[in-house]
Parts: structure tokens; C-alpha cells; sequence
């Protein structure tokens, strides 16, 4: 089961990673600056707009120092069409479990039942944030299998 996670979205306050249930959820930690989160979350935009209407969120968490002051341009620049937030790197760390300095961006993809399917490794994977890649696992998610 995924832990609870709570981070906060400009204008809308404390989100609960628990309020998404009920959908297939990407959560992915990013840093503003990082151009591969950049990239990241123009894909999760794609996934975002294909897979919406059949129960996925996609959610990007910035762990930037100052997120809270960056995130907002960041989702205008990037043009991001679902919530945006941030939290602390170390909430970050003890949610996905990491000790020593991860990279990024980090996803997690969780099932509707609220437990964690998917999970970069600690220092990353390019193959695992490819747009086919991702597409083909929340497929898989998205018709509930396991």
C-alpha cells in the first residue's frame, strides 16, 4: 500500500495522496530546473489527456528549495493540465524510501486500490519514463490487472 503523502498546490492549499483514490495515480517528484522533469511532465501532460476519462491522474510534486515560489511559473512555462505541487526533498526520501541523493524525476505509479505498482529506482531509469513505456504499464493498471 502507498503511505499517505501530503503536499501543497498553489491556491488550493494541502493535497492527500488518499483523495486520489479510486483513480490510477503517476506521481512524480520533479525539480523545476531538471530538463528531464521538464520532459517528464510534457509526457505526463500526453498521459493526462489520453487517460483522464478513464480514471487516471497524473501529479507532479516539485522538490525544489523555494518550490512553493517556482511552481507556479513552472506549470504556466510547461503548460501543465493536472495539480502540481510541492513538498520537501526529505518528504520525498521517506515516501519513496531513499537514503543518499535520488535522481530525478522519481515516479510512482499507484492502482486504484491505492497501492504502488511502479517505482523509478533510486538513480533513475530513461527507459522507464519513455512515453511508450509508460503508456503501456498505465494500460495495464487502468484495465485493473495485476
Amino acid at each position: 500500500p502507498s503511505p499517505e503523502f501530503a503536499f501543497n498546490v498553489p491556491g488550493e492549499g494541502q493535497h492527500l495522496l488518499s483523495q486520489y483514490r479510486g483513480k490510477v495515480v503517476a506521481l512524480e517528484f520533479i525539480l523545476t530546473t531538471c530538463p528531464h522533469c521538464q520532459a517528464a511532465s510534457h509526457v505526463m501532460n500526453e498521459m493526462q489527456r489520453r487517460y483522464a476519462s478513464r480514471g487516471f491522474q497524473a501529479i507532479d510534486v516539485a522538490i525544489d528549495p523555494n518550490a512553493d515560489l517556482l511552481v507556479e511559473n513552472f506549470a504556466k512555462s510547461y503548460q501543465v493540465k493536472f495539480p502540481i505541487g510541492w513538498a520537501s526533498i526529505d518528504q520525498m526520501m521517506n515516501y519513496m524510501g531513499f537514503r543518499g541523493r535520488p535522481v530525478v524525476p522519481q515516479l510512482v505509479l499507484i492502482d486504484r486500490a491505492g497501492n504502488i505498482r511502479y517505482t523509478t529506482p533510486r538513480l533513475g531509469d530513461p527507459e522507464s519514463m519513455k512515453q511508450e513505456v509508460l503508456s503501456s504499464r498505465i494500460e495495464e493498471l487502468l484495465a485493473g490487472h495485476r
